[in-house]
């Protein structure tokens, strides 16, 4: 009953079910994809106890569940005979989704649906390969054998279940999908590929040479034939009669895609497949250790836009291309990392609201889920965030050095000791693992624990009132103005439509609805940095302040059109001073929102930062906000 009243309060918060167009699930989002954005009550969903977070990113709604979102999903599908199926890439209104946001979607639609059993099988792979390290089990033994081919069985086929999820994806049949998949590693084709090699038999469709390959574990190839089979599908169906269409159609797929995917798209696919891999290995042996900082402090904010979906073809991909992944390892310190900061916060906390939610967060991060403790707790109070990123690029780096491998495809969590075990036995590279997992996890929690700012009262004796310290001792506090660098209309940061400026993240301050597209200096000072899109511009005060104002949302990707700077890095400017112009009805047409965040990018060096006035509207150069030292 619990999960029908909160799936019946969401259904309402995301604008009803004619607002959606598809709606899928992954370990603790429900994953919609709306017709239109501003029907949905972002804000009331927020509010609602059993949502975590509500983040919009790569054409997709995500409200954030937890551990029961499959509950929450099921009664949402009961209620509203909604199901997982293709969304359009293009919206009610007319306009085209982005080509990377189509390609998120596209890669969390299609591997969504299995990515938690596959992150078994690798489990069970690793938990087997530890048995043979530690003798347990030999190689040779019905045990072994028998969870081996559990462990192996849907990596060996893996070409049947991404044809399956794509089939669905693209809006096909993905019976025949899986069929072309089958295919793939059907055992005659697998034997002639190993005729092949062996030099005693090649063959050829109609007298073209086939270049045969062992299809088995492999990604790219299938996706694409079912793309092409799903054109196919979509293209021939409604042309056949209605008496023969149901067989005829999956028949010309078959015919033409399977034959077309063994000549053209999977020898191509393949050399791309390799190609993907050997450039990856090749990032990675440039600087292993930087590659490994930069993945444990990026992780997590990849995964609170849904980024992280980008990487999994990769991971895969080189599991089937290498026989082995080194991406995969660097990630484990970043979960732990969130982990051990939600340890801390825990430890510290004496709310039992926060200490319960920690609780529930710390445990589910331990095996790989972090949303909880990134969107309830972590986030929510800003260091901890920061100090699980670093945490997590710290442990990484020790990893990246030491080039800890992982054998098979698993969620990084505390399974992940288990997967970097190769069958030769334990080594150094796994004994990294566990340093940099316990570094990671262990600056978190100690500087969350020590430098968390908490909101409630801490408990102590009471004293006596004292004089105000402004006038006890004037050095002891003082104000900074900030001016207003736009005119327009001021909103609260955290009504900004991007939860990283929103969560305060990025630094305190406010947002401005721009009235007019110019941006003046709010400050004297210099100009600390000018983005090369010129959508952005750092000002360092004179005072000490570090201001930023980010003209719009997402607008980096104009890639510089319709903005204009008047003003280059290292300039000194004053009050007034005409920094940058920007085309807004050009702007709005492309699709992009005008709201520009001024934040104070060092906000950790004041007391706090406040909006100078109540007023709704703000003039250029009027007092925009207060920083109090």
């Amino acid at each position: 009953m619990k999960y029908g009243e909160l799936s019946e309060s969401i259904l309402q918060g995301v604008g009803g079910k004619e607002n959606i167009k598809s709606v899928i699930h992954c370990a603790t989002r429900l994953r919609f994809k709306l017709r239109d954005h501003g029907k949905a009550d972002t804000e009331g969903l927020k509010n609602n106890p059993g949502v975590i977070m509500v983040v919009e990113s790569g054409g997709q709604y995500q409200v954030v569940i937890g551990n029961h979102v499959s509950e929450v999903y099921q009664a949402l599908v009961s209620q509203t005979g909604l199901g997982e199926h293709a969304g359009s890439a293009e919206s009610d209104d007319g306009k085209k989704e982005s080509l990377f946001a189509r390609f998120i979607d596209i890669v969390s639609g299609i591997f969504t649906p299995f990515i938690g059993v596959m992150a078994a099988s690798g489990i069970l792979k690793g938990l087997l390969a530890v048995t043979i390290a530690t003798g347990w089990l030999t190689d040779s033994s019905g045990t072994y054998k028998t969870l081996s081919a559990a462990g192996d069985a849907l990596f060996y086929f893996l070409p049947i279940a991404l044809g399956f999820t794509a089939g669905k994806k693209f809006g096909g049949n993905p019976f025949v999908c899986m069929t072309i998949g089958a295919a793939l590693v059907h055992p005659i084709m697998l034997a002639a590929f190993q005729a092949e090699q062996s030099g005693t038999q090649a063959l050829d469709f109609f007298g073209i040479p086939m270049i045969l390959i062992n299809y088995s574990s492999s990604v790219i190839p299938i996706i694409f034939a079912s793309w092409l089979s799903c054109t196919i599908e979509r293209a021939v169906h409604t042309r056949l009669p209605s008496a023969v269409r149901n067989f005829t159609t999956p028949l010309i797929c078959l015919i033409v895609v399977v034959p077309f995917t063994f000549l053209l798209i999977g020898p191509v696919a393949t050399w791309a497949s390799q190609l993907l891999a050997d450039g990856y290995l090749f990032v990675y042996q440039l600087n292993s250790t930087i590659a490994g900082a930069l993945a444990g402090a990026l992780w997590q904010v990849c995964v609170i836009f849904g980024l992280h979906w980008g990487l999994v073809p990769i991971m895969i991909n080189n599991l089937s291309m290498l026989g082995q992944d080194t991406l995969m390892p660097l990630l484990m310190p970043a979960v732990l990392g969130q982990t051990g900061a939600t340890l801390g916060v825990m430890l510290r906390a004496r709310d039992a609201k926060t200490k319960g939610i920690a609780a529930s967060a710390f445990s589910a991060g331990l095996f790989g889920i972090t949303e909880p403790a990134v969107y309830g707790i972590t986030l929510p109070k800003r260091r901890p965030f920061i100090f699980g990123c670093v945490g997590g690029a710290m442990g990484a780096a020790i990893l990246g050095f030491f080039h800890t491998t992982i054998f098979s495809f698993g969620l990084p969590s505390i399974f992940t000791f288990a997967q970097v075990v190769p069958k030769t036995g334990f080594d150094i590279t796994v004994a990294a693992a566990f340093v940099g997992a316990a570094v990671a996890f262990g600056f978190a929690a100690v500087a969350s624990y020590f430098f968390t700012q908490f909101d409630e009262p801490a408990v102590a004796a009471p004293a006596a009132p004292a004089a105000p310290v402004a006038n006890s001792n004037p050095d002891l506090l003082s104000k900074v103005t900030i001016n207003s660098p736009i005119q327009g209309e001021m909103l609260p940061l955290d009504q900004v439509n991007d939860e990283t400026f929103a969560s305060g993240l990025l630094g305190k301050g406010v947002a401005i609805k721009p009235a007019v597209g110019r941006v003046v200096s709010p400050v004297n000072g210099s100009v600390s940095s000018l983005f090369r899109t010129k959508h952005a511009i750092g000002l360092q005060d004179e005072n000490g302040a570090e201001v930023l104002i980010h003209v719009g949302i997402d607008t980096v990707k104009l890639d510089g059109q319709h903005f204009t700077a008047h003003v280059q890095q290292d300039d000194n400017v004053k009050v007034g001073d005409l920094l940058l112009e920007f085309d807004i009805p050009a702007i709005q047409a492309a699709g992009y929102e005008l709201t520009t965040p001024v934040i104070i990018s060092n906000s950790d060096d004041y007391i706090d930062v406040l909006a100078a006035s109540q007023q709704n509207q703000v003039g250029e150069t009027a007092p925009l906000l207060t920083l109090i030292k």
